[in-house]
């Protein structure tokens, strides 16, 4: 028989991803199986990085970018409505394979759904079953043939549970490997190269904004009537959270605060900065590794963070502090993120240049454990898994 890539018949992938960091992996594992095998066919649920990349959306991933349990619930039967109508629709016509990237709460059902009526199933990122939520993995090994995972730590979780799960490593590292540092960042930005520079990096949601803008901007004001020299950076991914935050500026009377809000370029922004005040999150891996000093914050409504915390595992939020398993960056999270503690923790990073030396040095070894050339590794481990089925159904 034919091995995937020389197999002349058509071939068709679905995935589902249900957030912009999803949309990003998509593109890139999307290019990376397309090197592997061109006229392959992708449909489902994306972003436009996969759309750009060849890919058919039948819905756009806006619709499951919902975050906490409170807004989950707000949006619930659309969302239940579109999983359904997913899964009938793939069950009607099934692909040669499904991907669920992330998204855990809507893949994990779709996948084993798709995977009773025969369908292969993978799930690219491991949900944070080593953070909360460590009873879905049963269902994980239910509803997927394989799990491919970011990290070096979790592939081992999987095995001790019977899950077939392959790392194939972080793109980030990928990605941020060409992006300048320091004083050249901050020519490309035309900033100055000695002010102190600090990047705001409140959220890339509606939701997040809602909640972190005004603490963020409040922050900022501290800071910046200790340092009166220096000057906020503010990469916003959307002309909508842009509109947001400038709302939140007059609203907080600090029109006048030294502020600079950039249409994207937040790798940049961040590269160029002293330190980084971010919401926890992706934004914060990145922070990692590009060097940089950070401070860690994150507020939700109040009835979603009393029913996460109860779920918890690890006594941290942030993944540079999970991924060094210590508290390396200081986090500070609902009723604890204050304007004056924010202000007060990134002043204490930009006074001290030992802890920002030890923490380059501490981010230097966490990248290097995170892998390079992830959607090869990622393609390869999905062509393994229709090989694998093709060689079980002869």
């Amino acid at each position: 028989m034919a091995s995937f890539a020389e197999s002349a018949s058509e071939f068709r992938i679905g995935i589902v991803a249900g957030e912009a960091s999803g949309d990003l992996l998509g593109s890139q594992l999307i290019a990376a199986l397309r090197a592997i095998r061109p006229g392959i066919r992708f449909e489902g649920i994306g972003g436009p990085r996969m759309e750009a990349a060849g890919m058919d959306i039948w819905y756009p991933l806006e619709k499951l970018a919902v975050r906490g349990y409170v807004e989950v619930l707000r949006h619930y039967l659309e969302i239940v409505g579109i999983r359904n109508s997913i899964g009938r629709r793939f069950l009607g016509n099934p692909p040669d394979l499904f991907i669920g990237i992330d998204a855990p709460d809507f893949n994990l059902s779709l996948e084993e759904k798709l995977k009773r009526g025969g369908v292969p199933t993978v799930h690219y990122v491991s949900p944070s079953i080593w953070m909360w939520r460590r009873e879905r993995m049963a269902k994980i090994k239910r509803a997927v043939d394989r799990v491919l995972t970011l990290f070096p730590f979790e592939a081992p979780l999987y095995a001790g549970a019977g899950v077939d799960a392959v790392y194939v490593g972080h793109p980030l590292n990928d990605m941020l490997e060409l992006i300048p540092r320091g004083e050249a960042a901050r020519e490309k930005l035309k900033l100055s190269p000695t002010a102190p520079i600090f990047t705001l990096m409140p959220g890339s949601r509606r939701s997040e904004i809602e909640h972190m803008a005004d603490l963020f901007i409040s922050a900022a004001g501290l800071i910046s009537r200790r340092l009166p020299e220096a000057h906020f950076l503010v990469p916003l991914a959307t002309r909508e959270t842009r509109d947001m935050f400038e709302n939140a500026l007059y609203r907080n009377d600090a029109a006048g605060l030294p502020l600079t809000i950039m249409f994207g370029h937040s790798h940049e922004a961040m590269a160029a900065s002293d330190a980084v005040l971010v919401a926890s999150g992706t934004a914060t891996l990145e922070a990692a590794i590009l060097g940089r000093p950070m401070v860690i914050a994150y507020r939700m409504p109040p009835a979603s963070y009393w029913l996460l915390k109860g779920k918890g595992y690890l006594p941290y939020y942030g993944l540079p502090n999970i991924l060094c398993g210590k508290f390396v960056v200081p986090e500070f999270i609902q009723d604890d993120a204050t304007p004056a503690n924010l202000a007060q923790a990134m002043l204490n990073l930009y006074l001290d240049p030992l802890v920002r030396e030890r923490l380059a040095r501490k981010f230097s070894d966490l990248g290097a454990s995170l892998g390079r050339n992830s959607a090869n590794q990622a393609a390869n481990a999905v062509v393994g898994v229709i090989e694998n089925h093709r060689a079980v159904r002869r």
